[in-house]
């Protein structure tokens, strides 16, 4: 789990209505939530993005409601991984259930700039920042946490092991 991108900073107490505002919940398809990810934060925020960048946030990223329609916005805009100093508890599990990878990094965050060039090893648990040549250490991806990853998510995870179990 090795992704290389753009940085894209967002700041603290990032909420589950500015990744996909409410107005856009009447789908759960990956690209159309994509397309309007971020929108209550910054309108037209996703004319920046290109697959595989990777967002960074401030503290208690993804606070406000348990709507697994956000981690599939930043998915579906391409986004594969997000750095943050910290996540809100049910936005942190919602994430790895819908196959996107997070990794805190407390206050490491500050090294990361908006549009830094990041190579991230989720596995690992390490960031290089090649626009400043410093590294970011983190926690690493729990190997159980991997496997979900892996199937794209706690739903293909339950397929692939009841499929395993006859």
């Amino acid at each position: 789990m090795s992704y290389r991108g753009k940085a894209h900073v967002v700041g603290a107490n990032i909420d589950t209505d500015a990744i996909i505002p409410a107005r856009f919940l009447v789908t759960t398809d990956p690209a159309e939530l994509g397309a309007n990810c971020m929108e209550g934060l910054e309108p037209g925020w996703i004319k920046r993005v290109k697959a595989g960048d990777i967002m960074v946030a401030g503290p208690n990223f993804g606070c406000g409601s348990s709507r697994e329609h956000a981690p599939i916005a930043l998915k579906g805009a391409g986004i594969p991984v997000v750095v943050a100093h910290s996540f809100a508890r049910i936005f942190y599990r919602n994430g790895f259930n819908m196959g996107l990878i997070l990794l805190e990094v407390g206050d490491a965050v500050e090294k990361l700039g908006d549009g830094h060039d990041l190579e991230v090893d989720a596995e690992a648990g390490k960031i290089v920042n090649h626009t400043t040549g410093e590294t970011v250490q983190c926690m690493p991806v729990p190997a159980f946490m991997a496997e979900i990853l892996a199937a794209s998510g706690l739903v293909g995870y339950a397929k692939a092991r009841l499929a395993a179990q006859g």
